[in-house]
């Protein structure tokens, strides 16, 4: 068997180790699927309504806090059924962060990361397609800076030779 194949087949197998490895995505009652990327990543505090009713052509309004730790902080919302919506657009840019819109199973998820070293207030509007809806998010972000690292040692004094003794 040549150096080559012997590669190929061992490419196969660990391709098909790392198949029998990956992750399954959860599936919803409709069937829509949740993967595991969708869930890492959030911030260890990120407080939002359970629930955000959206009506066609109106605007509601939501509050975020969360912690500013490097992770994101997303609202669900969703279309009756549910499902999620086609497109989400942004017509109110944050000044201090981003935003992304996706679906994530049977809903839309709106995720803001802020940028990293802000601490203090940031708004955002989204609208929602179809329908029109628009959803206005007040972000409260919680900053902490990192303690300052500890103060180098006092450098010694060089140490002194003796003079040399002469013989």
């Amino acid at each position: 068997m040549s150096v080559t194949a012997k590669s190929g087949l061992a490419l196969a197998a660990a391709m098909a180790l790392l198949a029998g490895c990956a992750e399954q995505p959860r599936i919803t009652a409709s069937g829509a699927r949740v993967f595991y990327v969708d869930t890492q990543g959030a911030s260890s505090v990120c407080t939002v309504p359970p629930k955000v009713e959206l009506s066609a052509g109106q605007q509601a309004e939501a509050t975020m806090v969360m912690k500013n730790d490097g992770g994101w902080c997303g609202i669900n919302v969703a279309q009756s059924g549910p499902k999620p919506y086609n497109a989400g657009l942004l017509v109110g840019r944050p000044e201090h962060g981003r935003v992304h819109v996706h679906k994530v199973g049977d809903v839309s998820r709106i995720s803001y990361t802020p940028d990293a070293g802000f601490g203090g207030e940031d708004r955002f509007t989204v609208r929602m397609l179809p329908g029109n809806p628009a959803l206005r998010v007040m972000v409260t972000v919680q900053y902490t800076p990192p303690p300052a690292p500890p103060a180098p040692p006092p450098a010694a004094a060089p140490a002194r030779r003796a003079p040399a003794k002469k013989r």
